[in-house]
């Protein structure tokens, strides 16, 4: 990606996909992802990867395996350490920004129909 100015409200207006991450920067060996979400997600893990979520829009709750949910607001970060078993859920909408190592996949090691790459906006 390029050094120059991008609006995340902006890249949001340019897509109608739920669950499907967009790539809009990167930094390093990192992707600067956004999505649209709505509903419930997959339990999944990434087991090298933590995982960056910030609200942008909406509300997000993060269902953590044997441990509380946390509830984020619009402007609220989490991130979920590398190898704990999670699912978003959209309460019932929320536009989110992720921060992930390039190549990463929205499902992690789960496997499943939703599973998709990120692709360049």
């Amino acid at each position: 990606m390029t050094d120059t100015k991008v609006s995340i409200t902006e890249k949001h207006a340019l897509f109608d996909e739920r669950w499907s991450p967009k790539i809009i920067a990167g930094l390093d060996n990192y992707d600067v992802k956004i999505a649209k979400v709505e509903g419930e997600f997959v339990w999944h893990q990434h087991d090298e990867e933590d995982e960056f979520f910030l609200v942008t829009k909406g509300r997000l709750k993060l269902e953590l395996e044997g441990r509380d949910d946390v509830v984020l607001d619009a402007g609220e970060i989490y991130v979920v350490p590398a190898g704990l078993q999670h699912r978003p859920v959209a309460l019932p909408y929320a536009e989110i920004m992720m921060i992930e190592r390039k190549g990463v996949v929205n499902t992690g090691v789960a496997g499943h129909e939703r599973t998709v790459a990120a692709k360049a906006l």
